[in-house]
């Protein structure tokens, strides 16, 4: 059957699309120079509804078999609109006819016809014919690791290379990090590889985050491509992610994580996040800051705001070794951790007011934090 751009008829299962222009309007820039770039591009073909998206550093085929293909053919239609039609609608399935560059979406008891733009003129997305395979993980543990590091990513584009995760692979051993000069995250995992050597790539936090979306299935094999300056992200047999990578050299972050500790608490991570939250209550703008007290397994927690009032928590430690200390720390920095991470009990290593902080989850996961004056 021979692909047409006047020709393309398709039913389509509209749960299933609703889910996918979500996931491609991730993709799509809020606003852009370019119209072409603020659509997304659909091809049947071969049974299969393919949606595609770019922004030209992000490029996302995402695959839908929920579909009847009567013609194949391509359209080019607006992101914004085709997606707030597919979540108006109310039917189990829409057909979506093309004429010429506009498209009727169909249901039961509504039509909407969309103007489009030519298909041909779009970015490609996934020319990947030269990437070559670098690792292998399940989808669940890519996952994992994604969300443990991720956060941690500078907000700001100051310092370029800040702006996404490192991700190095030795042998069948995986590192995330991340870091915002402030906090720093490093992640652990496993991987099948067949390359040779080692490899060690700066990942754009934006990419990770779409990826992230895409990981349903932890049981899919994620295929992970290098591609000269872009990553490629094979999730099975439902999307494609091509990403490039983030230029630049990542600071030596082994060098951040302090080597000792004079003291060390264990709490469980629900009590301790829960105990934070609201001691933060009474922070603000001016004075984001709560005071953690270590004395024996006793933890007092202190915030005031001018303004508002302040507040003490107390909380006991699993266990704690060491002398007495007093020391500040943004609330935020660790309710994002306590948040992400699955490990009933985490442990905190410090060593002076002024020193930067350890926090611990499990074998595969470091935290590092610097303290705030109080």
């Amino acid at each position: 059957m021979p692909t047409t751009t006047d020709g393309l008829r398709v039913l389509c299962n509209r749960p299933a699309l609703v889910d996918a222009l979500a996931m491609v309007s991730a993709v799509v820039p809020s606003r852009s120079p370019a119209p072409i770039l603020l659509c997304v591009r659909i091809v049947a073909k071969d049974g299969m509804l393919t949606l595609q998206a770019t922004d030209t550093e992000i490029g996302l085929d995402l695959h839908i078999a929920s579909v009847e293909i009567d013609a194949e053919g391509e359209a080019l239609l607006p992101a914004d609109k085709f997606n707030q039609i597919a979540r108006v609608m109310n039917d189990a399935t829409v057909k979506i006819e093309l004429d010429r560059h506009a498209a009727n979406i169909v249901g039961a008891r509504s039509k909407f016809k969309i103007f489009g733009l030519d298909p041909s003129e779009f970015p490609a997305t996934s020319d990947i014919s030269q990437a070559v395979l670098d690792f292998e993980i399940p989808a669940g543990q890519l996952r994992r690791m994604i969300a443990r590091s991720v956060f941690a990513v500078a907000a700001d584009n100051t310092r370029y290379a800040l702006a996404g995760v490192l991700i190095e692979r030795k042998g069948r051993g995986l590192r995330f990090v991340a870091t915002d000069g402030l906090r720093l995250a490093l992640a652990k995992g496993d991987c099948a590889s067949p390359a040779d050597g080692d490899s060690r790539v700066i990942v754009p936090a934006k990419g990770l985050n779409v990826l992230n979306r895409l990981l349903d299935d932890p049981e899919a094999i994620v295929r992970v491509l290098r591609d000269r300056n872009r990553l490629v992200f094979e999730i099975g047999d439902s999307a494609t992610l091509v990403t490039t990578l983030v230029e630049g050299v990542y600071p030596p972050f082994e060098e951040v994580i302090p080597k000792e500790h004079d003291r060390k608490a264990v709490f469980d991570s629900g009590e301790l996040s829960s105990a934070i939250k609201r001691a933060a209550l009474f922070t603000s703008e001016e004075s984001r800051v709560v005071k953690f007290s270590f004395s024996g397994k006793q933890l007092t927690l202190k915030s005031q705001s001018v303004d508002m009032g302040e507040a003490v928590i107390e909380i006991e430690a699993t266990s704690f070794e060491g002398q007495p200390l007093d020391i500040g720390f943004r609330p935020q920095f660790i309710t994002d951790v306590l948040r992400i991470i699955e490990c009933q009990e985490v442990s905190l290593e410090m060593k002076a007011p002024n020193k930067p902080c350890v926090l611990r989850a499990g074998g595969d996961f470091v935290y590092v934090l610097m303290p705030v004056n109080t």
